[in-house]
């Protein structure tokens, strides 16, 4: 029981963390300098803009947020975790704050100025994407096209994917009817969402991702156990042949975090100097102590 109520507090102050670090992408980069990414809160950076600050990202932010919420219980009939809602509401309580610390600015004259603008969408995205790996590595979500993407897939047979890509483009893009907006400022916001796009890819595949080890060794049984009883990991031993010698012989086949690589590969050393190690990485891992197996609803199944 302790220990659930400690990871679960665990998250929540990570999640907090992610939310600041994704707000400070947009506060002290992004937005100071008239760039708007794709995403909700690009949708709210472009009303802000073309409000003259009249509607700042802080007001428009959550009550978009809300509307998308209550649409999408509405269309699927179902609430959404508590971890999204409290991510949305400390991000909200952020973009408030933050634009106020000066120092935290990104423009000339305070200490994180940046002479080259063309760098400002790459940090940004960076920073953003750092923050939003954060809160959904922790299971939470900032909400937004998140939201708008699963009613459209509700009723439309769009991939999710497809719904980013389409709003992105659109949202980037209309900051030319802003008057003053130029091209240039919409290539910035592109930079920005490939940026976003590749680096939360890195975030959340760089902690998930796996490898296969197959292991070959006389003394096989001692690295299992090793395996199973240290790295707490399975082990599957494959019947070969070793050609040259014609003896029957014994493979491990081991799947493990990239993370555990290091120390498999050191006990395999420490166990047998010359056994002969292959890694592989694996770029999809699912079952027990990996990934959880999703699948789509069959639509024709449905329809009848």
């Amino acid at each position: 029981m302790k220990t659930k109520l400690t990871q679960t507090i665990g998250d929540y102050l990570m999640i907090a963390f992610g939310a600041l670090l994704y707000v400070v992408g947009w506060t002290s980069f992004l937005i100071p300098n008239n760039i708007a990414s794709g995403g909700l809160t690009g949708a709210c950076t472009i009303i802000q803009l073309a409000t003259g600050g009249a509607i700042p990202v802080a007001y428009s932010f959550p009550v978009i947020n809300t509307i998308l919420i209550v649409l999408a219980s509405l269309v699927m009939g179902k609430g959404f975790g508590f971890k999204t809602i409290f991510a949305i509401i400390v991000s909200t309580i952020l973009f408030d704050i933050m634009p106020k610390v000066d120092i935290l600015i990104s423009l000339e004259g305070r200490p994180l100025y940046i002479s080259e603008k063309v760098l400002i969408p790459i940090i940004g995205g960076l920073v953003e994407a750092l923050g939003i790996g954060i809160i959904l590595e922790r299971g939470g979500s900032t909400g937004g096209t998140d939201l708008l993407a699963v009613v459209i897939n509700k009723f439309w047979p769009v991939s999710l994917g497809k719904v980013y890509i389409f709003c992105d483009l659109v949202i980037i893009a209309s900051i030319l009817l802003i008057p003053g907006r130029t091209f240039q400022d919409m290539v910035y916001g592109y930079i920005a969402m490939l940026t976003f796009s590749l680096m939360v890819d890195f975030v959340l595949l760089g902690r998930k991702s796996t490898v296969q080890v197959l292991v070959f060794s006389e003394k096989y049984e001692d690295i299992a156990d090793y395996i199973i009883k240290v790295l707490d990991r399975g082990v599957t031993a494959l019947n070969a042949v070793g050609w040259y010698t014609k003896s029957d012989k014994k493979v491990l086949l081991i799947i493990v975090r990239k993370s555990q690589l290091h120390d498999l590969t050191k006990a395999v050393k420490a166990i047998d100097n010359r056994a002969f190690v292959s890694v592989a990485p694996a770029n999809s891992v699912y079952g027990e102590g990996f990934e959880e197996m999703k699948t789509g609803v069959d639509r024709k199944k449905k329809q009848k």
